[in-house]
């Protein structure tokens, strides 16, 4: 059975929905952004490897400047032109074996990786530090060397860009 409304219904209704709807609490996410005092360009040089890694401090470097390069907010520049640098020295590199087969050989490797993060103005004074900001990466183990070696080179790479990303939240969000 359907009631008829009439208009004082219907206007009652409509104000009813716009209260509800207007206190539910909904909002936009993430429309105010912070970008640090005085950093309108910045350079990010080679991180630091103070590792027996080789090579480490690539896939961390690349995955910052791609992570601030895409973002835009701030222009990413050589380190004469910047009016701020952001630095990285990657302090601990370990690599585990994780799980094993029946036989006792490795199928999944962790890799866990600890650095450093200073932003500094181009005179030297610091703006923010992040010490010892770690990640950790599993990847699949491999009897055949090269693929175990791309398996790694692929987390390496996944820890590189997943830290900028989330270094990049904080400066933007969070500073």
């Amino acid at each position: 059975m359907t009631l008829p409304l009439n208009h004082t219904g219907i206007v009652a209704v409509t104000l009813l929905c716009v209260l509800f709807l207007s206190g539910c609490g909904y909002q936009m996410v993430g429309k105010e952004t912070h970008v640090p005092p005085g950093m309108n360009s910045l350079a990010i040089p080679t991180f630091k490897n103070q590792t027996y890694e080789p090579g480490i401090e690539v896939p961390f470097t690349q995955g910052f400047l791609r992570e601030f390069i895409r973002d835009r907010r701030v222009n990413v520049v050589e380190r004469t032109k910047a009016d701020s640098v952001l630095e990285g020295r990657i302090k601990s590199f370990n690599i585990f074996s994780v799980s094993y087969d029946q036989s006792g050989l490795a199928l999944e490797y962790e890799i866990a990786v600890v650095i450093d993060l200073t932003l500094k103005k181009n005179t030297g004074e610091i703006i923010w530090e992040e010490k010892n900001f770690s990640e950790i990466r599993w990847f699949r183990a491999s009897s055949n060397v090269l693929a175990n070696e791309a398996n790694k080179t692929t987390a390496l790479q996944e820890i590189g860009r997943f830290s900028a990303e989330r270094i990049r939240n904080r400066f933007f969000y969070n500073f």
